[in-house]
């Protein structure tokens, strides 16, 4: 926190660094006996003329906080982890080569690739923001993608955005980012400040391909362009329709692992896989239960990342629930980390508007 030559803390943010990451500390109590003090980092969303400051959270989560009870507050510059500190040396030398170092990217890039890699059926240009719909089949595929400017103020491309969804007896859901630079902080607090409500957060994790692609043999791997019979009967989600398949089977270069099971029964491991670039996209990536920790999601991952090698990927990124402790562990033993946050906010019930 800022503390002045005098030893005191100072609060050294205006209404002014509205948009900008900011840390702040605030007292909690009453002040007088006992103080403490606690601090918050995000983006400084909103200063209203209330002395109301809201800060949205890496998670996501939007936290209020009256300017009355800050104690301290600045400006937090933006990170740049390849940038090398001042006297030219390279601040983590390395001389691995290039494909075994973790990816740098961007949230626009990220978010366009992660979107290539699971296609909606229909989609609609409103200005930079993409409407995307697929029959109901998962939120990313019928959720909106704002990405840059609407071409309309707020509220009315959000009553473009209610009406579209609704012409096709869909729920509007809008998918935002946080936690990294170009995320949409400020546009999940003024979603909230209009009654959508979060309903789904997840994450964004990016990692190297041939550390995976090292990690294990996968020789019992079958791999194929298509999701057959098998794959479908251990995908978690059942009764697979056929938007669903189109979903599925869509990208620049789709693939599907499967590894056997017992005689006639579902597989013991299946994954999915979009290579698109650069970029190698990990789906789907489920085990049978009573075989988990026997190596079957690693063996899985390591013949697609092999594969995604071989089509001259060199990055990786797969999306992961926050409450998935296992496959969080997983992932990160294979070097992936989390790059930022997602949501889905859907709409208020009809109100006349």
């Amino acid at each position: 926190m800022e503390i002045s030559a005098a030893g005191r803390f100072e609060v050294r943010i205006t209404a002014a660094d509205v948009g900008k990451r900011v840390s702040v500390r605030r007292l909690v109590g009453n002040g007088v006996t006992g103080e403490k003090f606690t601090d918050t980092v995000g983006v400084l969303t909103s200063w209203d003329d209330d002395g109301m400051l809201t800060i949205t959270r890496r998670d996501g989560e939007i936290v209020r906080i009256p300017e009355s009870v800050l104690v301290a507050g600045k400006v937090v510059p933006a990170r740049h982890p390849t940038a090398a500190p001042q006297g030219g040396a390279s601040r983590h030398v390395t001389t691995a080569p290039a494909r075994r170092r973790g990816p740098a990217a961007s949230y626009g890039e990220l978010a366009r690739v992660a979107s290539r890699g699971w296609r909606p059926v229909e989609s609609e240009r409103l200005g930079e923001w993409e409407l995307r719909a697929a029959a109901g089949f998962t939120r990313r595929a019928n959720s909106v993608l704002p990405l840059g400017d609407p071409g309309l103020p707020l509220d009315a491309a959000l009553a473009a955005v209610r009406r579209w969804y609704g012409e096709r007896g869909l729920p509007a859901y809008v998918q935002t980012a946080t936690g990294a630079e170009g995320t949409q902080e400020s546009l999940c607090a003024e979603l909230e400040r209009r009654g959508w409500l979060r309903e789904v957060s997840a994450e964004l994790w990016t990692g190297g391909l041939a550390p995976v692609a090292d990690r294990a043999e996968g020789t019992g791997v079958l791999l194929s362009r298509t999701a057959g019979e098998d794959w479908l009967a251990r995908y978690q989600r059942k009764g697979v329709s056929e938007v669903a398949l189109k979903v599925l089977g869509g990208g620049p270069s789709v693939w599907f692992a499967t590894v056997p099971g017992a005689a006639g029964g579902a597989p013991a491991a299946i994954g999915r896989l979009v290579v698109d670039g650069r970029w190698a996209g990990f789906a789907a990536v489920e085990v049978d239960p009573g075989l988990r920790r026997q190596g079957l999601a690693t063996e899985v991952m390591a013949a697609l990342a092999r594969r995604a090698l071989a089509e001259g990927a060199s990055a990786a990124w797969l999306q992961v629930e926050t409450d998935n402790a296992g496959a969080r562990a997983l992932y990160g033993r294979l070097g992936f980390a989390a790059h930022h946050a997602y949501h889905h906010y859907r709409a208020p019930e009809a109100d006349g508007s």
